[in-house]
């Protein structure tokens, strides 16, 4: 299974109806204007799935190439560039994941596995996290939560400590952070950092809905 989304199989429709059902935030909220328009002017110029639409912005050679084209001002496509490549995040190195054993992880960066995606396609099976503990001599039980761990970093938003604290309140992967109800959530999670044991502050009712959202697109 990917890291991230396949941009191949979401056509312009579906991402113009993740828009419209995002709670942006407010520098972002001018991309609803005329957005359905908008999405129709690009399918003139062929561009029919997000993988297209991101090839397209990818330059700003290109996107000012498809600004004239399509008539859709340059400001506002690169506004609508950093929200779908939100949905892309980077992949955390796995010695950002300081909650785990340096040693461990030290087992996996010897046998090529440096980051959250490698170690996502490594272990999204059973089979497949029995065989790498094998191969590498990590700790069956430290690779389950590591799998956990990285799996839920492919969640917009969530670092490593994000996905830690996400773990510890229950969430042991997308598709149960997107069934969470989002008033346990968020009461689940400041217990987890109670006394500021992650970071100083509380996540808020309306991060832990946004959060829970972008997990339904996993």
């Amino acid at each position: 299974m990917p890291y991230h989304i396949d941009a191949e199989k979401i056509k312009l429709g579906d991402l113009q109806k993740r828009i419209e059902a995002t709670d942006l935030v407010p520098s972002r909220t001018s991309l609803l204007e005329g957005l359905g328009t908008k999405m129709k002017s690009l399918e003139k110029q062929g561009i029919t799935t997000l993988a297209d639409l991101r090839n397209e912005l990818k330059t700003a050679k290109r996107l000012e190439t498809l600004a004239k084209s399509t008539g859709i001002g340059a400001d506002y496509l690169t506004l609508l560039r950093r929200e779908i490549e939100g949905w892309f995040p980077k992949p955390p190195l796995l010695k950002d994941f300081n909650c785990l054993p340096k040693s461990e992880i030290a087992k996996l960066e010897r046998d090529g596995i440096r980051d959250a995606a490698a170690l996502h396609e490594a272990t999204d099976s059973k089979s497949k996290r029995t065989a790498l503990a094998k191969s590498t001599g990590v700790d069956i039980v430290t690779l389950e939560t590591f799998a956990q761990l990285v799996d839920l970093t492919r969640v917009q938003w969530t670092s490593p400590t994000a996905a830690r604290i996400l773990l510890e309140a229950g969430c042991t992967g997308p598709a149960k952070l997107a069934k969470a109800d989002a008033d346990e959530l968020c009461e689940a999670l400041a217990r987890v950092n109670a006394g500021d044991k992650y970071f100083k502050g509380r996540i808020g009712l309306r991060d832990v809905k946004r959060l829970i959202v972008a997990a339904s697109y996993i």
